[in-house]
């Protein structure tokens, strides 16, 4: 099992509509609306690295509202 976290960016007034939609994304574990550079916290997990990237790649930057992600794999956990 691969983990991650994936550290999100909203456009304005979108990071609790942006948290909603990625929290129904299969291999979503948990999502936190944070202060600072990033309006999101995003823990992830899948069977492999691609399935990761596939999902980073195909449906959490895929949704409307985020205008950035830095995706921090898990090494120890």
């Amino acid at each position: 099992m691969v983990q991650a976290y994936v550290l999100i960016q909203t456009e304005v007034g979108k990071s609790s509509s942006v948290a909603e939609a990625i929290r129904g994304l299969a291999g979503v574990v948990a999502t936190d609306e944070v202060t600072g550079p990033y309006d999101l916290v995003a823990k992830l997990q899948a069977e492999s690295v691609e399935q990761l990237g596939s999902l980073v790649l195909a449906k959490v930057q895929d949704v409307p509202g985020i205008t950035r992600t830095l995706t921090c794999t898990v090494v120890h956990g």
